[in-house]
């Protein structure tokens, strides 16, 4: 693979980031380290014209940015130097991460519209990791449904009846944002708590989509483990614990991480789901397991790459991009 790859990065500030846990710098630092040429720019800057132009006498799409050429380093305070910030057209790219975080609202929906039109191998064409209509079709918490027989018994409604009906089943739940991340606004409700029908109230006269409810596991104490795939394959995984007096796992809300092997289950899971996110397109990919169940797939801007290679003593970074430069070089780049 040629070293002059340019690789565009659609994420967060790059300024705020916390460079000794975040897996887009992980992938940053890779790219760099190859000799890839890093461009970074925020999804707001993002422009599509559409129209005819004179000189190709023909109907055509341009998706640009206001990208600035970036230098990483792994050190806290000084990890990014710019480049001067210019408008350009993403087809001049080769590869385009797309790792803003959620949430997975209509703004998030529309930079996948815009990335449609440019993603693709070849000239004025970009390859978007991960495949921006495929993101589009999966959102995290719904993918899964397809996969009744690898997840705990779960509920996707509007229906208050429905979810009172779904908690007087299984007594122990958690209720989550349906486009949520983070771990933010997710609640375990017990069977006695007295704030059950409150918090469907207010979640409902704040937000007009429905709710994901399921079935309390008491496994999570044990973890929720993070699994990383790479095309389709899982090359690693750590174990996400909560804090004392906490339901929820996520590194964000307090979680610890811990090393991890994967189970003959955990196996059975990524073995099933993994054609699927081959063929489309969802090069990385993490995916949540609590004891013996699939919680969620994440397919936007996943984590753990830098857990992972801690733990393992291995390169996550370096195994995406090898599936990436593979997937360029079997298209003739």
């Amino acid at each position: 693979m040629s070293p002059s790859l340019r690789v565009a990065v659609q994420m967060d500030p790059l300024e705020t980031i916390d460079i000794t846990g975040d897996s887009t710098f992980a992938m940053m630092l890779e790219a760099q380290a190859r000799g890839y040429e890093l461009f970074v720019y925020e999804v707001g800057s993002l422009a599509l014209r559409e129209g005819a132009r004179r000189v190709a006498g023909e109907r055509s799409s341009r998706v640009t940015a206001e990208v600035r050429p970036v230098r990483v380093q792994p050190i806290k305070g000084d990890h990014a130097h710019f480049g001067e910030a210019r408008r350009e057209d993403l087809g001049g790219m080769d590869v385009i991460l797309m790792r803003q975080d959620p949430p997975f609202d209509m703004a998030y929906i529309t930079a996948t519209h815009l990335l449609e039109h440019v993603h693709g191998v070849g000239p004025g064409r970009a390859f978007v990791v991960n495949d921006p209509r495929s993101v589009r079709d999966a959102p995290e918490k719904l993918l899964v449904t397809h996969y009744p027989d690898l997840m705990p018994p779960t509920l996707v409604t509007w229906s208050v009846a429905e979810i009172q009906a779904f908690r007087k089943e299984w007594k122990d739940i958690i209720i989550k944002p349906l486009f949520g991340n983070g771990g933010s606004g997710v609640f375990r409700i017990r069977e006695d708590d007295p704030n059950f029908n409150a918090l469907l109230e207010m979640h409902f006269a704040r937000s007009r989509e429905p709710l994901m409810i399921q079935r309390y596991e008491a496994a999570v104490r044990s973890g929720d483990k993070r699994i990383i795939l790479c095309d389709g394959r899982p090359i690693g995984a750590i174990n996400r614990v909560p804090a004392e007096g906490e339901a929820r796992s996520n590194m964000h809300v307090g979680g610890k991480a811990e090393k991890v092997s994967l189970t003959a289950r955990d196996q059975e899971i990524c073995d099933t789901i993994g054609p699927m996110l081959k063929e489309r397109g969802l090069l990385f990919v993490g995916i949540d397991v609590i004891g013996d169940w699939l919680t969620e797939i994440n397919v936007t801007s996943p984590t753990g790459l830098q857990e992972l290679a801690r733990f393992d003593g291995t390169n996550p970074a370096g195994e995406l991009w090898d599936a990436i430069e593979a997937r360029l070089s079997s298209a003739g780049v």
